[in-house]
């Protein structure tokens, strides 16, 4: 009797263990969803940091890979284009920013020379052109203008900063675990200013 009690005893704490585990996973899985419904319904967050640098923050997306395939189609194929495996991914990260900027520059008379034709011969006469030229720090603005036509060329310069950082559950006074993971952009250009961001973490499990 005592060795049918041994087996039952036995079955019994493996079943409770499979149904905690189970209990565990399907509980791991309703936050994993609930916090990416949390991160589809927020915006971007915009804001300026303490040395005026343009930042944005958002919620990271939590994906399985057939998920992500699904999802962002486009992105997973230019990602199999570049010859990566889905299943070997850990994040992706997409970021877009405009830069904006109004400038004044002084203009400047200068003479070139061009070749011009006149009845079957070619001449060389000078012209009067008037150019300009504006920088900063990030942004470079030069061109020229003539009786014709305006060229100008622009270079801008920045750099883009990647924070990723977990964000723990709060319960009274004491921090816990992992509520949300958020990525944090900020821009070294102070004309930039950042349209829009995204972060997406790849699960390991159910990859294809």
């Amino acid at each position: 009797m005592s060795k049918y009690l041994f087996f039952y005893s036995v079955i019994a704490t493996a079943v409770v263990a499979a149904l905690c585990a189970g209990g565990g996973s399907l509980l791991k899985e309703n936050r994993r969803l609930k916090g990416n419904q949390t991160a589809l319904c927020n915006d971007v967050v915009r804001y300026r940091t303490a040395a005026e640098e343009a930042a944005a923050s958002v919620q990271a997306l939590r994906l399985r890979c057939g998920e992500y395939e699904e999802m962002r189609a486009a992105d997973a194929e230019r990602i199999r284009s570049m010859g990566i495996r889905l299943r070997r991914l850990e994040a992706v990260a997409t970021t877009h920013t405009e830069s904006s900027i109004r400038i004044k520059a002084p203009l400047r008379d200068t003479i070139i020379e061009r070749d011009t034709i006149l009845l079957c011969d070619t001449l060389r006469i000078r012209d009067t052109i008037r150019l300009f030229h504006w920088q900063d720090a990030w942004v470079t603005v030069s061109g020229s203008i003539d009786s014709t036509e305006v060229e100008c060329r622009v270079r801008s310069i920045d750099t883009l900063r990647q924070i990723v950082h977990r964000i723990p559950r709060r319960f009274l006074f004491f921090r816990y675990g992992t509520k949300a993971i958020r990525q944090e952009i900020i821009s070294s250009n102070p004309h930039t200013q950042i349209v829009y961001t995204e972060y997406i973490e790849l699960s390991r499990r159910r990859r294809r």
